[in-house]
Formats: structure tokens, C-alpha cells, sequence
């Protein structure tokens, strides 16, 4: 036998993303649908939108908490921060969910 024959036998070798895909299709998960050309560019704006509303808020964050002294006030600062944050990341969320099912 040759060593062509040989290799050609062989298994062949998976890239990372096969190996991801029969491992998500192993455990039932449901595979992204590839989205059109409108909706990639709609969900990158709707990512933009929302990094820009974070970042904005999160300066707005840090110098409110540079102007408290008292740790309460500081805490009650730090829950506003992270119910805000999580609102507009759920909000991003909901807007991409919609704009994929479209």
C-alpha cells in the first residue's frame, strides 16, 4: 500500500466551528440562522446604540459616585447603576431578538 492510500483513510481533520456545530446539534441546540444583509447591519446599529447609551451611562456613574461620601448613598448609586445597565441591555436584546425574527 501506498502512503496516499493510507492518508486518504484517515479521519479528517475538524475546524473548531464543525466541532462547535455537531456539539451544539448533540445537545439540541437550535443553530443561528444566518441573517440577511439588512438585519446584520440593523443589529450592529442596534449594538452601537446601546455601547453608546452604557458607556454613557456608566461616566454618568462614575462622577455621581465621586461626589458621594456616604456609603449608603454610594450603594443606593450602585443599584440604580446595575438596574439601568441591565435595562438597556435588555432592551438591546429584545430590539435584536425582534429584528432577527423579522
Amino acid at each position: 500500500m501506498s502512503d496516499k492510500s493510507e492518508k486518504d483513510r484517515a479521519p479528517r481533520v475538524k475546524s473548531a466551528y464543525e466541532l462547535a456545530l455537531e456539539r451544539l446539534d448533540s445537545e439540541g441546540v437550535s443553530r443561528p440562522e444566518s441573517l440577511s444583509e439588512d438585519q446584520r447591519l440593523k443589529v450592529g446599529e442596534l449594538r452601537r446604540q446601546a455601547e453608546a447609551k452604557l458607556a454613557e451611562l456608566e461616566i454618568l456613574h462614575r462622577d455621581r459616585l465621586r461626589k458621594l461620601a456616604d456609603t449608603e448613598a454610594r450603594d443606593k448609586e450602585e443599584e440604580e447603576y446595575v438596574r439601568e445597565r441591565r435595562r438597556i441591555e435588555e432592551q438591546r436584546d429584545a430590539k435584536i431578538a425582534k429584528t432577527r425574527g423579522s
